[in-house]
């Protein structure tokens, strides 16, 4: 009946599935984004799917405009570095407080996912392409929990909102998948964790800083180059049909 609300679950299982496609690039950046097409590929109603994609719209990562549709929204070299700022400013303030307010289990905890995060960016280096996109998933879903874990051991449930409030870490995710970065160092997330359990908040500030502004330039580089070859430029055109699930051909 008119103006029926689906359940909430299914305009939530069409948000993740599309967040991920983004996540991971299946969904490239300035790809158009029908929703009918979308649905077809969920299987799902188009209510749900409109509801998924308004959402993913008020949080920055899909974009619509008049005669052009939904598309994945491709960030300006500003948007980027706007990113990194906030993220550096919410994360060395994390660092800090967990340094002075973590417990020892808490602690034990993190290195352990550190070691984890490590052992998954390796893998990522390693695993050949037709599973890279399932290995780097499997990263950067728990690098995202690391740094999530750091914010919550602090105690500070405003802090915890505004990284989540302000996506940041998944943009992070985001600029990564697209820029194609080589393999961080072996043990880069074991040593920040290493500062962050030191007991000098200064030395957590500071080598958090480090982690958050490790690739900066780099992310920026590669878009700007990935922008003058026109890699986007075939996205700005407006929607575009693209053949029916039943007529790909699907790698994994």
């Amino acid at each position: 009946m008119p103006g029926r609300r689906v359940p909430a679950t299914l305009s939530l299982q069409a948000y993740d599935r599309v967040r991920n496609k983004i996540l991971v690039g299946e969904y490239a950046l300035g790809e158009p984004l029908s929703r009918r097409r979308v649905a077809e590929e969920l299987g799902m109603s188009l209510i749900p799917v409109s509801e998924a994609l308004q959402r993913l719209e008020s949080e920055g990562l899909v974009e619509s405009k008049p005669r052009a549709g939904t598309r994945v929204k491709i960030p300006t070299v500003e948007d980027i570095r706007g990113h990194y700022i906030v993220r550096e400013a919410l994360e060395t303030q994390s660092a800090r407080l967990f340094v002075t307010l973590a417990t020892r289990e808490q602690k034990a905890e993190l290195r352990n996912t550190a070691a984890l995060v490590d052992r998954l960016s390796l893998a990522v280096a390693r695993v050949d392409e037709a599973h890279k996109a399932a290995a780097g998933f499997e990263f950067e879903r728990a690098h995202l929990h690391l740094h999530t874990r750091i914010a919550e051991c602090g105690n500070c449930a405003a802090l915890v909102d505004a990284i989540e409030r302000s996506r940041v870490l998944i943009y992070n995710w985001l600029f990564n998948v697209t820029a194609d970065l080589e393999a961080l160092p072996a043990t880069w997330h074991r040593d920040l964790v290493k500062a962050l359990t030191s007991g000098d908040p200064l030395e957590a500030d500071a080598a958090m800083r480090r982690h958050v502004t490790f690739r900066q330039a780099l992310v920026i580089e590669r878009f700007t180059a990935l922008q003058h070859a026109g890699h986007f430029a075939k996205f700005q055109r407006g929607p575009r049909r693209r053949p029916s699930p039943a007529g790909r051909i699907k790698t994994h």
